[in-house]
């Protein structure tokens, strides 16, 4: 490792196991020197394991439901608590879509499922950074980052309103982002990451295919939780300073392609076996 995050303070907002992506991110950052707290719902805390990341990181977990403002607020005030001052990097990682998860359709939408998708993964967003810019909650420099997908600006079949809510994500960040360099010199940012086999990931149907796919089109192959990690240490870390407002795809380059050989392959394939 390299120490580059020693010395910094942080809050993980979205572990639940050891197949999520912000659990992976905590486990590098503990690693790279940062202390940090997590934060994940009450109902998510029953369900996962967050107690074993918490031990092995050193680090106290803050239940908070991330669309309350007061737990939010609680999120933070006691992080600053605990850590002993303001915090150096946010991580938001939450994300969830009853439409996904109940089958409803793009045009047979339930509206108060998606009003629920947008406030869970994207305004929860807007709501974090507010509440911390009123705290003057992060010290200059600091850096925040939310996890996005690129079906932010393409349709993929099955993605849903969660494509809103990454899309509405990606806009709150460069908005904000705007505020907060301006007047405290804090990154804002999000990374658009390949699909990825988490827990809540490997409930959604056709995943499989999905990750195939994606595999073949990627010239670097899809980028795993791992090194999703790896890439969000540089964005916490001093080495990205002059990032901001952007949306980094972490895709292997499967945001750059239209057509890769293995893909052409298989394609061409199904031909072959059609009757």
């Amino acid at each position: 490792m390299y120490n580059l995050l020693k010395g910094k303070k942080g809050i993980i907002f979205g572990a639940l196991d050891d197949k999520s992506m912000a659990w992976k991110v905590a486990e590098h950052a503990h690693a790279e020197g940062a202390v940090f707290t997590l934060s994940n719902t009450p109902i998510a805390l029953r369900y996962g394991t967050l107690n074993e990341l918490a031990e092995r990181c050193n680090s106290e977990i803050i239940p908070a439901d991330a669309t309350n403002l007061k737990d939010i607020e609680n999120v933070i005030e006691k992080s600053m608590e605990i850590l002993g001052g303001k915090v150096d990097f946010i991580l938001h990682s939450i994300g969830m879509s009853l439409n996904v998860r109940k089958k409803r359709s793009y045009d047979d939408i339930d509206y108060n499922f998606m009003m629920k998708t947008l406030d869970i993964s994207a305004i929860s967003f807007h709501k974090v950074l507010q509440t911390a810019y009123k705290l003057d909650a992060i010290n200059e420099w600091g850096s925040v980052v939310a996890l996005s997908y690129i079906a932010a600006q393409r349709t993929l079949f099955r993605y849903n309103d969660m494509a809103d809510a990454k899309a509405m994500i990606e806009s709150i960040a460069r908005s904000f982002g705007y505020i907060y360099g301006r007047d405290r010199k804090i990154r804002v940012n999000t990374i658009s990451q390949s699909p990825t086999l988490t827990t809540a990931g490997s409930g959604v149907k056709g995943i499989g295919d999905l990750l195939d796919f994606t595999e073949k089109m990627s010239p670097l192959g899809n980028a795993t939780a791992d090194e999703l990690a790896q890439y969000c240490i540089t964005l916490f870390s001093d080495l990205t300073r002059k990032v901001t407002m952007q949306n980094l795809f972490h895709d292997g380059g499967f945001s750059s392609m239209g057509m890769s050989e293995k893909a052409m392959h298989q394609y061409s394939k199904g031909f072959d076996n059609e009757q």
